[in-house]
């Protein structure tokens, strides 16, 4: 399952207007809203989406809410990877770094260089259906690009231009306003336009010796998110497996895997994961799937996602998705 970073979650609540209610979405991604700030715990992107909608409804300026969050970003926010980005030698190696270690900041993203005759296109690529909360991260994503190149940059940055798949949200011109350059709408791509000359300006604090430190660091930390997503996975599947019978314990899913209970405990606390977790995330992406490709009751899917009644299987999935279980089925239908 594709996951972001809960950072992205502070920053966007940060940037909400004066007045808008914040916190009841917060919490419902399992979150304190009060912090810690924790870029390294991930929330579920689907979730992160839903959450970042239903914000921009609620605030009066959702036009400007994505771009003001993205020029907020600060680059010693990112921990690990953002000593590698700002420590590169210029942009150039910065950008190589988001290309290599995006991941690290959840894998529902990836961004990539390409060289054209025009520029240097750096693209982002997201998981997702879309939706409204995609296209909001995507515009908060270059926006925050474009503020974490200017200040890392020895000299001042701007974009030559900058794409978007989507159709503008309202005034075309606030956008070139604020990326301070064209902006061009229903492309093929979610992009920065640089020049060469600006992805060869010195960094700031710019260090190869320092930059190739953290990348080993990233390096060990991108290992260790192969293994995690792998065990999740199984993990995951494994629940699945065995909901119409009740909800498994930990113990039985150890069995299932091949291991003891202990074993499994331990790697899921040293990659800083819980079990529970991982079974709240398994019913709701069976939940999910059930009502969008079955014709089953309501009854029928709690039962099979491990509810004994459909009240409580109800109460979850408003908890999980921000709506009724019948209002997800007739929104999927209505796509």
């Amino acid at each position: 399952m594709s996951q972001i970073t809960s950072l992205y979650v502070y920053k966007v609540v940060g940037q909400a207007s004066d007045g808008v209610e914040t916190r009841d979405l917060v919490e419902g991604l399992g979150l304190a809203p009060d912090g810690p700030i924790d870029p390294n715990h991930m929330v579920s992107s689907a979730q992160y989406y839903e959450f970042f909608a239903a914000l921009a409804d609620r605030d009066p300026s959702g036009l400007q809410l994505p771009l003001r969050i993205g020029a907020a970003m600060r680059i010693d926010e990112f921990g690990a990877f953002g000593l590698a980005w700002k420590s590169a030698p210029n942009l150039q190696g910065s950008y190589v770094r988001s290309e290599r270690y995006g991941r690290v900041l959840g894998n529902a993203e990836n961004y990539s260089l390409e060289h054209s005759a025009e520029g240097v296109f750096f693209s982002l690529q997201k998981a997702g259906d879309g939706n409204l909360g995609m296209l909001l991260s995507n515009e908060a994503s270059l926006s925050a690009v474009v503020a974490i190149s200017q200040e890392v940059s020895s000299a001042p940055f701007l974009p030559q231009a900058v794409f978007f798949k989507h159709a503008p949200r309202g005034d075309p011109s606030a956008y070139a306003a604020h990326f301070g350059c064209p902006v061009h709408f229903e492309a093929g791509r979610d992009a920065l336009l640089v020049s060469e000359k600006s992805l060869a300006v010195p960094n700031k604090l710019g260090d190869e010796t320092i930059a190739k430190f953290f990348d080993q660091h990233l390096e060990q930390k991108l290992a260790k998110f192969a293994d995690l997503n792998s065990l999740e996975k199984r993990i995951r599947l494994a629940v699945a497996q065995l909901l119409s019978e009740g909800v498994p314990t930990l113990s039985r899913i150890a069995s299932k895997l091949g291991m003891s209970a202990r074993t499994l405990q331990r790697r899921l606390s040293d990659q800083g994961q819980s079990f529970q977790k991982l079974v709240d995330l398994a019913r709701q992406e069976l939940a999910q799937q059930l009502l969008r490709d079955t014709d089953y009751s309501l009854a029928e899917i709690a039962f099979l996602t491990g509810f004994a009644e459909q009240s409580g299987f109800t109460r979850a999935f408003k908890r999980w998705a921000g709506q009724t279980p019948r209002s997800y089925r007739l929104g999927m239908m209505a796509n």
